[in-house]
């Protein structure tokens, strides 16, 4: 059996930048091992599976597919970067003419649409709520030390921690912090957080990144993912509130870097836009 598979960097517009995923294209469903198998071979943040739903569907002339999203050890039920890459993978690879694309995933229906040179994701917003410190006190201690935090959150949605660090920190600060997943796992407590969120003000010029950040979840096989989406689901939710804006410009510091741009919506949901570099194509032999 062969199976069409890409590589894709979302969240930049040039190659070995931004968050790559492998996506698979899949006339019939697999074995239900075989994706797990296939993502782990892939050893990459996210592999995507976009399969048709029917029979006579096409990956050029169709709007709607199912999609799913492995890590290197399980299937999650989210992941923005890797929509993004499989969105580029039908309207860029496929030539897809459709002005929106429809995915069936386990977070619902997802929505991509192309905006100029961007493609445009839409998402589940997903808000944090306060979080008690004493609970998460020696997890935030290992993220980032005695570094001075300025707001704790939680997500329920991604189940993952948001960490404000102190406005008196700089972008360098964030990108210059060494972490280490085992201290992260051995330090997490309460058994519901499966990913952490760094994140400091950016500019308020008005005219630079609203907000930077850095997402790690050894939890997930993935120490840090380069830019993730799910996580400005949250993100953008808390920076929204916090800044009093709905439309953000946001750069994910990480060693690889990235950028989105956020706009919260009055219904629910989350507009997420970026650019994408195909960088690999060829086929898996099984």
């Amino acid at each position: 059996m062969q199976i069409p598979i890409f590589t894709v960097d979302a969240f930049t517009n040039r190659p070995f930048a931004g968050n790559p995923a492998a996506v698979c294209l899949l006339e019939n469903d697999l074995d239900e091992d075989l994706y797990q198998k296939i993502a782990t071979e892939m050893n990459l943040s996210e592999t995507a599976f976009i399969r048709k739903l029917n029979p006579g569907d096409d990956f050029s002339k169709s709007s709607c597919f199912g999609l799913r999203w492995f890590t290197p050890v399980s299937e999650i039920r989210l992941c923005g970067h890797a929509t993004l890459a499989s969105a580029a993978v039908l309207f860029h690879v496929q030539k897809n003419t459709n002005p929106v694309l429809s995915f069936m995933t386990l977070s619902g229906e997802l929505k991509a649409r192309q905006v100029k040179d961007h493609i445009v994701l839409d998402l589940p917003l997903c808000p944090a709520y306060p979080q008690e410190l004493k609970e998460v006190e020696e997890l935030i201690k290992a993220a980032v030390g005695d570094m001075s935090v300025q707001d704790v959150r939680y997500s329920p949605d991604i189940k993952s921690l948001l960490v404000r660090l102190s406005d008196t920190y700089e972008r360098s600060v964030l990108e210059e912090l060494k972490v280490s997943a085992q201290h992260f796992m051995s330090a997490e407590k309460t058994g519901k957080v499966k990913g952490v969120i760094l994140t400091v003000k950016g500019n308020s010029s008005g005219k630079g990144h609203d907000f930077y950040s850095r997402y790690f979840a050894p939890w997930y096989g993935v120490l840090e993912d380069p830019v993730c989406g799910s996580a400005h689901a949250v993100l953008g939710s808390y920076w929204s509130e916090q800044l009093g804006k709905k439309e953000m410009l946001a750069f994910q510091c990480s060693r690889r870097g990235g950028e989105l741009k956020i706009s919260v919506r009055s219904d629910g949901r989350v507009d997420l836009a970026g650019q994408s570099a195909v960088v690999l194509k060829g086929n898996l032999t099984l």
